[in-house]
């Protein structure tokens, strides 16, 4: 799989098409991730400050996993 940087609209499309698979209604959704109904709603739409601590209990709610990989670190910063 390659990996690539998500913009906010495509993570919301995730969510979207995840929640939809599920069977869930937005507000099924929210209750199940703790958050409220207008939270998912601007997630779904990909708003770019949502917060992610609340973005991260959505994805978990729906089964979702999040990958972060650091950059290597450059050649003169690593230790012998």
């Amino acid at each position: 799989m390659v990996r690539r940087n998500l913009s906010t609209a495509e993570i919301g499309d995730i969510v979207r098409a995840t929640r939809k698979a599920a069977g869930l209604r937005q507000d099924e959704l929210a209750g199940a991730a703790g958050v409220g109904l207008r939270f998912i709603v601007d997630l779904e739409a990909g708003k770019p400050t949502a917060q992610i601590g609340k973005a991260l209990q959505v994805l978990a709610a729906l089964g979702c996993s999040l990958e972060i990989t650091p950059p290597p670190e450059p050649k003169a910063a690593r230790k012998a």
